[in-house]
Parts: C-alpha cells; sequence; structure tokens
C-alpha cells in the first residue's frame, strides 16, 4: 500500500464520531492499513426499506407479528457500533402495521455480561423519542432468567424473564468480527445478549473449548473451529444458535458498516439465514492487508472503543518478531467497559474470565493514547507498571520520535476493533 505522512482516523464514536490526523515524520515510512471497505458509500433510505420488504428466510415484519399479544426489541449496547436509531423507525413501522399498541412494545440491552447502561447513553443508542415512547430496560445477567432447556452439547440455557414473557421476540445488532463468534451480530444478542451469567460463563468457557492455561494461552486455549472471522463450523456460534431457535428468536436486523459506523448492507430476517448472508458482505467489508514487518504499530479503538482490548490481540502481530513499539489509540470518555466475565474488580482478582494481561514478548515499548486515564481499566492493556500514557497524539509522537530519531516503518490500523486479516 502507498506510503503516506498523513493518515486520518476516525475516533469518539458515539461522543461526536470526529476526523483525527496523525502525522509522521518524513523519514519514516508509513503504511496506512485500511479495511477493503472503509470508504464504502452508505447505504440509502430506499434499500433500507427494501431489506426490511423482503426479509431473509422469513416473512416480513409486519405479516408475523400479526395477533401477537407482548413485542421485545433487544438491541446492542455502546460497546458495539450499531447505530440502532437509525434502524428502530423501520421497525416500528413495521409493528404499527401490525397493529401492535406501543404499550405492548418494550426494548431490551444485550449487555450480556457488561455493565448498564445509563438513560444518556440509551439515548445515544436509541434516540430521545424511544424512551419517550416505550419503555426501556438493561438485561441483568444475575437475576430474572428464565431456564429454556439444554443445547445439545449442554449447555444450560436462562434467559431474561421479560424477554421470555413476549410471543413476539426481534434482534437489533450489527455484523462486525469476533475473537470468538468470528463475526457478531444474529445470535449473539441471545447468547451473551440476554442470557443468565451461569449460560454466559458455559459456553464462552466450556463451548469455547478453554482447558488449563499456559503461558502464551493465559486464559486456556480456545476451541481450534473458534475464532475471528471463522463462522461455519464454529461451536461456539452453533450453540449460541441452537438457543435463539430455543427462545423462538423470530427476527434478527443487522447491519454491516463502513468506516464511518454507516450502513452499507442491511439484513432482516432469520437469525442464521439473514445473518449468514450479511456475514458474506462482512467478509470482504473488513478485510485488511497484512504487514507483518512494522517497527511500529499504531492501532486507533473507535468502532469499540470501550473493548480498546480487541485491538491489542489484532495489532500486535504487525510489530516485527524482533521487537518493536505498540500505540494504541483508545479515545473514548466511556473508559473500559465494566465487563462481569473476563474485567477486573481490583489489583489481583476479577470475574472468571479475567488474567493479568501480558504483552507479547516482541513488544518492548507499550503506549496508550487517551486523554481519558483509566489505571483500572488499563488493566485489560498489560501490566500498568509498563504502560506509557500520552494525553494526546503530539505527545505519543515525541516518545516515538526519540525511540527511532531516523527511519521506521510504522503499521497505522484506522479501526483494529473491527478490521481483520484473512490471510494472516
Amino acid at each position: 500500500m502507498a506510503d503516506c505522512k498523513t493518515v486520518t482516523v476516525r475516533q469518539l464514536a458515539y461522543y461526536g464520531d470526529v476526523d483525527v490526523d496523525l502525522n509522521f515524520p518524513d523519514s519514516w515510512e508509513v503504511v496506512p492499513c485500511f479495511m477493503k471497505g472503509h470508504d464504502r458509500p452508505r447505504m440509502s433510505e430506499q434499500a433500507i426499506r427494501d431489506a426490511f420488504a423482503n426479509p431473509i428466510g422469513t416473512p416480513r415484519i409486519r405479516e408475523m407479528a400479526k395477533g401477537k399479544e407482548e413485542v421485545v426489541i433487544i438491541f446492542d449496547d455502546m460497546t458495539r457500533p450499531t447505530n440502532v436509531a437509525e434502524l428502530v423507525p423501520y421497525v416500528i413501522e413495521e409493528l404499527e402495521a401490525a397493529g401492535i399498541p406501543d404499550c405492548n412494545i418494550r426494548f431490551i440491552c444485550g449487555l450480556g455480561a457488561h455493565g448498564a447502561l445509563n438513560r444518556e447513553q440509551m439515548v445515544k443508542k436509541l434516540g430521545e423519542w424511544v424512551l419517550e415512547r416505550f419503555a426501556v430496560y438493561n438485561h441483568c445477567p444475575f437475576q430474572n432468567c428464565t431456564f429454556v432447556g439444554n443445547t445439545r452439547r449442554g449447555t444450560s440455557i436462562s434467559i431474561n424473564s421479560e424477554v421470555m414473557a413476549c410471543d413476539f421476540k426481534i434482534a437489533i445488532g450489527g455484523i462486525v468480527p469476533h475473537w470468538s463468534a468470528g463475526f457478531g451480530g444474529g445470535a449473539k444478542l441471545v447468547v451473551p445478549g440476554v442470557a443468565s451469567m451461569d449460560t454466559i460463563w458455559a459456553n464462552h468457557h466450556g463451548i469455547g473449548g478453554r482447558d488449563k492455561p499456559t503461558k502464551e494461552y493465559p486464559r486456556g486455549k480456545l476451541h481450534a473451529t473458534v475464532g475471528l472471522g471463522k463462522v461455519e463450523g464454529n461451536v461456539l456460534r452453533l450453540d449460541i444458535e441452537e438457543a435463539a431457535r430455543m427462545i423462538g428468536l423470530d427476527v434478527i436486523v443487522n447491519v454491516v458498516i463502513n468506516g464511518r459506523r454507516e450502513p452499507v448492507g442491511c439484513f432482516v430476517g432469520d437469525v442464521v439465514a439473514a445473518h449468514r448472508a450479511g456475514v458474506e458482505v462482512a467478509k470482504e467489508q473488513y478485510a485488511t492487508h497484512f504487514c507483518g514487518d512494522a517497527d511500529i504499530a499504531v492501532v486507533n479503538a473507535y468502532d469499540k472503543g470501550s473493548e480498546a482490548l480487541i485491538s491489542i490481540a489484532f495489532g500486535t502481530d504487525y510489530v516485527k518478531k524482533d521487537g518493536g513499539t505498540f500505540v494504541l489509540l483508545a479515545n473514548t470518555p466511556q473508559g473500559q467497559v465494566t465487563h462481569y466475565l473476563s474485567g477486573p474488580f481490583g489489583k489481583n482478582f476479577g470475574g472468571k474470565l479475567w488474567d493479568k494481561k501480558q504483552h507479547p514478548d516482541h513488544i518492548k515499548k507499550f503506549i496508550v493514547v487517551t486523554p481519558y486515564i483509566d489505571r483500572a481499566g488499563s488493566s485489560f492493556f498489560g501490566p500498568p507498571e509498563e504502560i506509557l500514557w500520552a494525553k494526546t497524539w503530539d505527545q505519543a509522537l515525541a516518545q516515538l520520535k526519540e525511540q527511532y530519531p531516523g527511519y521506521a516503518k510504522v503499521a497505522v490500523i484506522p479501526d483494529g476493533t473491527t478490521q481483520y486479516c484473512p490471510d494472516k
């Protein structure tokens, strides 16, 4: 890819969504590693309407919802880039056509094991008018979950009781690469989205195939079918899709996005069929050139800024194996998400899947760039005592220029939270 001395990246998802220029010295070789569909134009309103009018594997929502009593709309949380507010009007239009009154519609945030949203965050996800017109609830994985049954792989499925009290179930989310489920979206809004903590643990740990921890795999090695970009045959995803069938999830509304969080594909319909159609587009959309010989990897966390650790797992491979520097751009006022399963809750303990993060041996210097320094949350990134902080890019660049006064090869990844390398 062409050398460039200024690379523009997007930051502050949900908090302005602004472009930030990263400038580099003339003597450095800079390789921007954009995903293939970074600049793909957003889809038109008519194209979204067409997706709702022609669902994949199901009748239209307005036909399916006729005669139903209670409707739940599950939506993803602030760790996901989906602009749910853009999709809700189409869903409500369909429910209105089916004759469903507002008082029989509720929204539930599919938080999984994440911390709850406050009202301000719900407005960012849904829009002010939704909270004024409908009841919007957080999911709680610790209580009020109804046992549904066991999957064929033995996972005990307990799901949010309010969800199970409804006879029509819709899930709205996005399809982006995911470290274990292959790609997000689809049935993930059921498990972990509105599942009990025991169910989440059983799926993530047991079905995910974790075995005994090692130095290379401190939380245990995942099942061979599980991983970034892997969908077909993925045992974790097959398990959650069975759970979605068990609870009677009627329809999904999933989008694929460009580098500005804008929808470029909308997939409405069956939880598996519509999701797979979206995945085929997503594989091409998010595919990224791999450059594994950089002295410096500069990795931006935009779409999932509050889960910036995903950028580390993706971006450290871009640093050459004989040693280099990793720079993480984690610019979000949210800080890092509260994660009851894998997050820290003290200096030496955390959730069941928490471990003390270690930087790969070839990462000799680790810099985090953010005006929102969060020392507790930084334990997601690695040993806090090994992190160098910079509040601005200029501060980080000064550190880098001191380390590399002459030549350096730099790989810049505009969003390490939603890109993936199919050829890596």
